[in-house]
């Protein structure tokens, strides 16, 4: 995830960099005002949005991957952490001379 975080900010900075030379040689509009930095960070976003939709696909379906994995390991963990729970539980009531409530 932090690879494509990274590639994705570095096409932001080239997209960003080219807006700024076309605003400062004329060829973009400058903003009103103030507004000026707002205006190429906005045009910037607006530029490299569809850039990294394109260049990045391969490596978002491969985050992707890792995430889905993690997140089943997680599960995974979850599962077995509960099931040892409910096993000690269902231990300690058959000692204590007590039936298993069902859920």
């Amino acid at each position: 995830m932090l690879r494509y975080t990274l590639m994705r900010l570095g096409i932001f900075a080239g997209c960003f960099l080219v807006v700024w030379g076309l605003v400062y040689s004329g060829i973009v509009p400058r903003g009103f005002g103030a507004s000026n930095g707002m205006w190429m960070v906005l045009l910037a976003l607006v530029l490299s949005a569809p850039i990294s939709f394109v260049v990045l696909r391969k490596e978002r379906d491969r985050a992707s991957v890792k995430v889905v994995q993690r997140v089943d390991r997680m599960k995974a963990g979850f599962e077995a952490s509960a099931a040892q729970e409910d096993g000690a539980d269902d231990a300690a009531r058959s000692t204590q001379g007590q039936a298993p409530q069902a859920s």
